[in-house]
């Protein structure tokens, strides 16, 4: 199954919820937003979004600096 992520193109090899995918992409504990198919998710559902085959996801992260 195909996933687009920040428009890069990643393989889920099984349906997985949203806070797997995370941590299997290197996300785990980071501080971060993320945008599903266009709508904002609250991290309260990030155990219970199921990833679809062609979801789209946007993830970002702040940035420090000055």
């Amino acid at each position: 199954m195909l996933i687009e992520v920040n428009g890069e193109k990643k393989e889920l090899h099984q349906p997985q919820a949203l806070a797997e995918a995370i941590q299997h992409w290197g996300y785990a504990g980071a501080a971060i937003a993320v945008a599903h198919n266009d709508e904002f998710v609250p991290r309260s559902r990030y155990a219970t979004l199921q990833l679809q085959d062609g979801d789209r996801l946007e993830i970002v992260a702040p940035m420090q600096g000055g």
